[in-house]
């Protein structure tokens, strides 16, 4: 699992402009392998789609993965006759890559992908973009398993669909509702950054994309579909499940470890004046504190059955300071991650060590009551402990609470320069291209704490007529060069690759 930096943290969501110097709005790519009898009928139908129902300007990009048969030719026919169809050819398999590499060179705001068999209704592709384009969402996905869905497909493939998703949700906690519908949608800026950190190159790509997005915060719209199964479909089912068990495994050890930097993916507050920042009151106050009245709640009850336990061994003092070490051990821990997002293994041993002075006070405080108390009486009933135990953790919690959002995890981020997120669409390290080739531009995207509209890209001095008729770049490298996964470079397929022979 890739640990290198993204770029930085995103900037705030907005409404795309109805117009961009002729950039097209939404580029949908068509991964394929050895699809020559399924790819033009595929192509021809959603082009006349997009012609009739879509308001922007589009792209349809075809990514061969590295067909054997005729799938290169039939590609390139299309892209002559169709101005609106660009191919691309990669010389490696796998759909993430496809994906991964067309997306990071796409100048289009909107990336989206569907499968070359058209199972999904293409009614839902304006549905599944449109909340990208409005600002309202970072990812959009089709989902065969909502309740609105409607779904044709056989006893075998719903049982599998089912129970991978009950996998996901189990195991990585994600909420999405179907992680393998090849009906898919991302803005750019957010690919940018998020590509880097998905390593997967096959069919695990789009779900690992999609649990790494939810964790960071990200928006993922969900779209139900009209969806029909495919009976030709080429994918294996136990090699693609197989695969997909060891990416949930990666991904999840991963996470655990917090070896991700998903902070550098959040978004800043939106326009909603619920969101809007209120003087005086700190940052993340009110989630820390449902956080830690959770934690604290699980770790009372943790200290009473300890408490309990060592009472009948020894005396009530020592007791006390044993379930009082051994909860308070557990509770920073719990506190570190949970309340206050700490990941990782940096500074923990310093936190627990301040976390065991938090528990010198509320020994104190705990132990004080307990002196009290056997000084009003000789021999108060169990019960009575328990109760002045009660009452004098509350008064400590609070102190705890206090204590460690302001000296043991303290939050530095207001501190914090905003970074720049970098939406580059050929690599920095590339010579300077000549005037006959045609290249990308760069834009850099709004700081962190910029609310304006995104930013507009620079109009070259001739519009690119073939966006990836002369990109270089290694397959599954991010615009920015951050990360590599494979060092061919792909050869686009040209018009002239046409075999005059092929009457279709």
């Amino acid at each position: 699992m890739r640990t290198d930096s993204s770029p930085g943290t995103l900037p705030a969501r907005e409404h795309l402009p109805a117009g961009d110097a002729g950039t097209p709005v939404l580029d949908v790519v068509i991964p394929v392998y050895n699809e020559e009898k399924d790819l033009q009928p595929c192509v021809l139908r959603l082009h006349d789609h997009l012609k009739r129902t879509f308001p922007y300007a589009f792209r349809i990009t075809i990514a061969d993965n590295a067909s054997t048969d005729t799938t290169p030719q039939v590609a390139s026919r299309l892209e002559a006759e169709i101005p609106e169809v660009k191919s691309f050819r990669l010389e490696q398999k796998g759909r993430g890559r496809a994906l991964r590499t067309v997306w990071s060179a796409s100048d289009s705001p909107v990336l989206a992908y569907m499968d070359v068999d058209l199972s999904t209704d293409l009614n839902a592709l304006l549905p599944l973009v449109a909340p990208l384009i409005s600002g309202h969402s970072d990812l959009a996905i089709g989902s065969r398993l909502a309740r609105t869905s409607r779904v044709v497909r056989g006893p075998k493939r719903e049982f599998i669909s089912r129970a991978y998703n009950l996998i996901l949700r189990g195991s990585l906690q994600a909420r999405f509702s179907d992680a393998q519908c090849g009906f898919k949608a991302i803005r750019r800026d957010v690919a940018q950054v998020l590509l880097p950190l998905v390593e997967d190159t096959g069919w695990f790509f789009d779900t690992e994309m999609l649990v790494l997005a939810e964790r960071a915060g990200l928006r993922i719209h969900e779209v139900p579909v009209d969806w029909v199964d495919d009976p030709d479909s080429a994918v294996h089912i136990v090699k693609t499940a197989t695969d997909d068990l060891k990416g949930v495994w990666r991904v999840g050890k991963a996470l655990a470890g917090g070896a991700l930097p998903l902070d550098r993916l959040t978004r800043p507050f939106g326009d909603d004046p619920r969101d809007r920042e209120i003087k005086d009151v700190p940052k993340g106050l009110a989630r820390q504190l449902v956080g830690f009245c959770v934690v604290g709640g699980l770790s009372t009850l943790f200290y009473l059955l300890l408490y309990s336990g060592f009472r009948v061994f020894t005396g009530s003092q020592i007791a006390n300071a044993l379930a009082l070490l051994v909860s308070a051990i557990a509770n920073t821990a719990a506190n570190r991650r949970l309340t206050f997002g700490v990941r990782g293994r940096s500074g923990a041993v310093r936190h627990q060590a301040q976390g065991l002075v938090v528990f010198g006070i509320g020994l104190a405080l705990t132990s004080g009551s307990l002196a009290a108390l056997n000084a009003a009486g000789s021999s108060p009933a169990h019960s009575t402990e328990l109760a002045v135990l009660i009452a004098a953790n509350l008064a400590a919690t609070v102190l705890r609470f206090l204590l460690f959002r302001a000296w043991v995890f303290p939050d530095h981020s207001d501190g914090d320069t905003g970074s720049t997120v970098v939406a580059s669409h050929h690599p920095p390290h590339a010579p300077a291209p000549s005037p006959s080739s045609r290249t990308y531009s760069t834009v850099s995207a709004a700081p962190s704490g910029h609310h304006g509209p995104l930013p507009q890209r620079p109009v070259a001095q001739r519009a690119p007529q073939y966006p990836y008729e002369t990109a270089q770049f290694r397959a599954g490298e991010a615009a920015d060069g951050s990360w590599r996964d494979a060092t061919m470079q792909p050869q686009p397929v040209r018009p002239h690759d046409t075999d005059s022979r092929d009457s279709r």
